[in-house]
């Protein structure tokens, strides 16, 4: 496929998909622009930041790829990342006569719950409603938010799953994968105007499954130990209650309404009709599979 270079803005480059984004963007030779968080701190700032970079290149800038989101999923930081900052871009974007966005969001808006989840809607309607041509991108799992547990185990320890372990499905998708999705959206007229859930390859895996490549990997049983969904009920009560007398037990509440969300939601396309997740609908894409990223992680030399 002929792909045509262009200048393209970039937001949240030093991130996890923004890294991989940058490097795919310089592999197909586009002239980049890498915006941080500080740039975005209002349209005014934004705008000169924009004009200030593209000032250094010959051509205008043809698109905006937003790589930005909030740290910690907590309700400041996520309307402050998820929805003002990516606003300050759009604002700052449509000054500049750019014409495309593409915008990585996140599948579990499909059930919003949280103050992350609420504020990425928000900004997902102001962009439909922007005139840009734009892509909405919302991944599955990353394989990163998939292999925190992969050190314990690695030494013995225990690989923790909620209930049963079988609570929860997701088509993880790599960094590389993803990062060319978003990239292709530059290029490819039939995603302009649309939101896009995108998945890896491969069928849908659980904990359980997880915990079976593990032992594949390294020839040996895995421990696993089952934390019941109720106790982290209670703990987000707990924490609740808390919070109205103390601003840490406050955003610790936060943290736990999270691991809860993702520890009975599963990262799948939400099938409306029949009111479930479902692998079918949810589509694959790329070639990085998550057992080859374990094995490459288990078998490496140990720092």
């Amino acid at each position: 496929m002929l792909v045509v270079t262009m200048v393209i803005a970039l937001a949240g480059a030093t991130g996890t998909i923004g890294k991989a984004t940058l490097k795919r963007l310089i592999q197909l030779g586009h002239e980049v622009l890498e915006l941080s968080r500080q740039d975005l701190g209002s349209p005014e700032a934004c705008h000169k930041a924009i004009s200030m970079k593209a000032s250094t290149v010959k051509e205008p800038i043809g698109a905006v790829i937003s790589c930005i989101a909030s740290r910690t999923g907590e309700a400041d930081d996520a309307w402050a990342v998820d929805y003002q900052a990516n606003a300050n871009l759009l604002t700052a974007a449509q000054r500049c006569g750019v014409e495309q966005f593409v915008l990585l969001s996140a599948i579990c808006v499909q059930k919003p719950k949280l103050a992350f989840q609420h504020a990425k809607l928000k900004f997902e309607d102001e962009l439909k409603a922007s005139g840009l041509s734009y892509s909405i991108v919302r991944p599955t799992a990353f394989f990163k938010s998939l292999s925190g547990q992969l050190a314990r185990v690695r030494k013995g320890g225990p690989f923790y799953v909620f209930g049963n372990g079988r609570l929860t499905y997701c088509k993880p998708i790599s960094d590389d994968d993803l990062a060319g999705f978003l990239v292709d959206c530059l290029s490819q007229p039939e995603r302009s105007n649309k939101t896009l859930i995108v998945g890896g390859p491969g069928p849908a895996v659980c904990p359980m499954d997880q915990i079976a490549m593990i032992e594949d990997i390294l020839g040996r049983p895995v421990k696993v130990r089952h934390v019941p969904v109720e106790l982290l009920k209670l703990i987000v009560v707990g924490l609740k209650g808390l919070g109205r007398i103390h601003s840490g037990a406050a955003k610790k509440a936060d943290y736990a309404r999270i691991g809860l969300y993702y520890a009975t939601e599963s990262m799948l396309a939400w099938d409306p009709d029949h009111k479930q997740y479902s692998e079918d609908l949810t589509p694959s894409f790329g070639r990085q599979t998550l057992f080859e990223h374990y094995r490459q992680i288990l078998t490496r030399d140990p720092a």
